[in-house]
């Protein structure tokens, strides 16, 4: 039962994480870039 609850809490937090990284890639942000894209590798699609 435990293995069954950790997994879950687990998928939780991947599904958070993958939400947000979708969300700041439709906002125009990058995970990789942050603030801005002027000195990255530019890989941020700017």
């Amino acid at each position: 039962m435990g293995t069954v609850i950790t997994g879950a809490a687990l998928a939780a937090v991947v599904f958070a994480i993958i939400r947000s990284m979708v969300k700041a890639k439709k906002n125009g942000t990058s995970v990789s870039c942050g603030c801005g894209c002027e000195h990255c590798s530019k890989r941020c699609g700017k």
